[in-house]
């Protein structure tokens, strides 16, 4: 059983306005061990947005600890962060992780050309496979970059907001540069996050078991498990049925962190 949610949300990030203490109830009530939250920091957002992605470091590690004792005989509270990566921001992640004690951090891409693939604008003139392939490039070119994170999160994360729904996704169309990008993080030493959110926008999750399989052969053993919960109601979302995936793929072990340090719980 999958008793720890490393990818969660709370009103720290922009896009929520779901209290700790919400998510922390729903984890204890579906018997969780453990939750980290990992509240996005994502900075020189687009000022065309509506939302900053960035939150007052100093007052979210105050909150987090004022969460983690209140609940401290019922669960784990873990200090983690999303950091939303492009390729010139490496020193200043560097310096906030050097700064402050974080469990866990997450690399992830959330704009492509100072784009945003949730809104229509990204895909005008594109198909799907053209957005996932400057995705995947821009992976690519980030973690040449910046190596100061513990998972790549949400490796195919661009697939829920694509015009076919990664219908007609297939790893073979993107096995170059996927493997390039698997081996580069795992010559880090580094691991990358399976992701369930792709289930609540009717795809697979994130990333597709094809990429997990591939990250496997080629010795990738590290892998985090996260809902992307920004609400309690999906917190923890269809872990039984991700469960059951990777056990089909021989998973037999998943990953937390803490101190930055990965730590291996049974599957079964």
């Amino acid at each position: 059983m999958i008793t720890a949610d490393y990818h969660v949300h709370s009103s720290f990030s922009s896009d929520s306005d779901t209290p700790m203490e919400a998510m922390v109830e729903k984890a204890i009530s579906l018997g969780m061990d453990r939750i980290c939250f990992t509240d996005h920091m994502d900075y020189d957002f687009p000022e065309t947005y509506e939302l900053t992605f960035q939150f007052d470091v100093d007052a979210y590690f105050d909150k987090l600890s004022r969460v983690a004792e209140r609940y401290q005989h019922d669960i784990k509270v873990l200090k983690g962060i999303e950091l939303g990566m492009m390729t010139h921001l490496g020193n200043r992640y560097h310096k906030l992780l050097s700064d402050y004690p974080f469990d866990f951090a997450i690399a992830s891409i959330h704009l492509i050309d100072r784009l945003d693939p949730y809104y229509p604008e990204f895909w005008k003139n594109k198909s799907s496979k053209e957005g996932l392939s400057l995705y995947f490039s821009s992976i690519l070119e980030n973690i040449e970059c910046f190596q100061d994170f513990d998972v790549f999160g949400h490796l195919d994360y661009i697939i829920r907001y694509a015009p076919d729904k990664g219908t007609g996704f297939s790893m073979e169309d993107y096995r170059e540069i996927l493997d390039r990008i698997l081996k580069t993080i795992l010559s880090y030493g580094k691991g990358i996050e399976v992701n369930t959110a792709g289930y609540k926008y009717g795809v697979h999750p994130n990333p597709h078991e094809d990429i997990i399989r591939r990250y496997l052969s080629l010795g990738g053993h590290i892998l985090t498990i996260g809902s992307d919960g920004h609400k309690p109601e999906h917190f923890a979302y269809d872990f039984p049925r991700l469960e059951t995936v990777l056990k089909n793929l021989g998973v037999k072990e998943y990953t937390v962190f803490e101190g930055r340090k990965p730590i291996s719980l049974p599957l079964c």
